[in-house]
């Protein structure tokens, strides 16, 4: 097995708030290997874009670390758009306005001191080079999209984070732009960390996944076996709550109690409030990591789990 191109360790980021520090993201550790994709999804507020910020550096760590290609990420760096890529969630925020599609591809060539090649990499990516002179609010929203992917791409980073890409977008561009993901990385070699809460893309982009609920993993595994089987309760949660086509004009089941404050501070499980199988161990006591292969979970009573 390859050395992981990613490795988190023991991740924690702390805020402080009025009624006291919270933590955004709390021990969490993960590993990513060359090529793979692995997505991170959970409700909003779980933590998943605080993951990725910290691994580009802007969000500094209370505890814990995290190694890119062997070395510890403190930090931004100057060669940082050739160590990962960064697919933001709307493209429209994510590109300057004021700039030509030219400058904006440019960018990552004038900080990595290369030369590139712009109209090559507008048609990597499904866009006539024609584009290169136009502005962003001249392009639709899935061709401002390919334009980000496109600079992200630009000095063949070897982890791309891609935080909701699809988000902003409509389905039928939102499938062009997933098969526009995997045909790069097909081609390039490169690994994704794709952050959703759509588990639908995920399912279809992924080969592991780890579910996390307020700023701790619960569950983790390979993506079909955590979808067959899920272990976590709110793993299978949240597979009730996405639409399907078995269950149109049905409303999704409402799930039990309301979010905690950001502030409290557990003892056991965190979702044990809202919880349908919660016992009193629940509240009370630190849950078991259980583990079976790849695929474990942090529960007192988890589903479909074989001893």
């Amino acid at each position: 097995m390859s050395d992981p191109l990613l490795k988190v360790s023991g991740a924690t980021v702390a805020f402080a708030s009025r009624s006291g520090d919270f933590l955004a993201l709390d021990r969490v550790s993960l590993q990513l290997l060359p090529g793979q994709t692995v997505a991170v999804v959970g409700e909003s507020g779980c933590g998943k874009t605080t993951l990725a910020r910290s691994i580009l550096g802007l969000q500094r760590l209370t505890s814990g670390s995290i190694w890119l290609q062997g070395k510890e990420v403190k930090g931004t760096t100057r060669n940082q758009a050739e160590k990962v890529g960064m697919v933001w969630q709307d493209p429209y925020a994510s590109l300057n306005p004021r700039w030509r599609i030219s400058r904006i591809l440019q960018e990552p060539f004038s900080l990595g001191k290369q030369k590139g090649d712009c109209d090559a990499l507008l048609t990597e990516v499904g866009l006539d080079p024609s584009f290169a002179n136009r502005y962003p609010h001249e392009l639709s929203g899935g061709q401002r999209q390919r334009v980000a992917i496109g600079r992200a791409l630009a000095l063949r980073p070897p982890l791309v984070i891609c935080d909701e890409p699809t988000a902003a977008l409509d389905l039928s561009i939102q499938a062009q732009i997933l098969n526009l993901l995997r045909d790069l990385q097909s081609s390039l070699g490169c690994a994704y960390l794709y952050i959703s809460h759509d588990l639908a893309t995920v399912r279809y982009m992924a080969d592991f996944v780890i579910v996390m609920y307020l700023g701790r993993i619960v569950e983790y595994g390979p993506v079909e076996r955590v979808f067959e089987k899920p272990l976590h309760p709110y793993t299978k949660t949240l597979m009730d709550s996405a639409p399907s086509l078995d269950e149109i004009g049905v409303l999704p089941r409402v799930t039990l109690g309301e979010l905690p404050t950001v502030s409290q501070r557990w003892i056991g499980c965190r979702f044990a409030p809202r919880c349908p199988f919660s016992q009193a161990t629940c509240s009370s006591t630190p849950p078991p990591v259980l583990q079976s292969s790849s695929h474990g979970a942090e529960c007192h009573f988890p589903l479909n789990h074989e001893d």
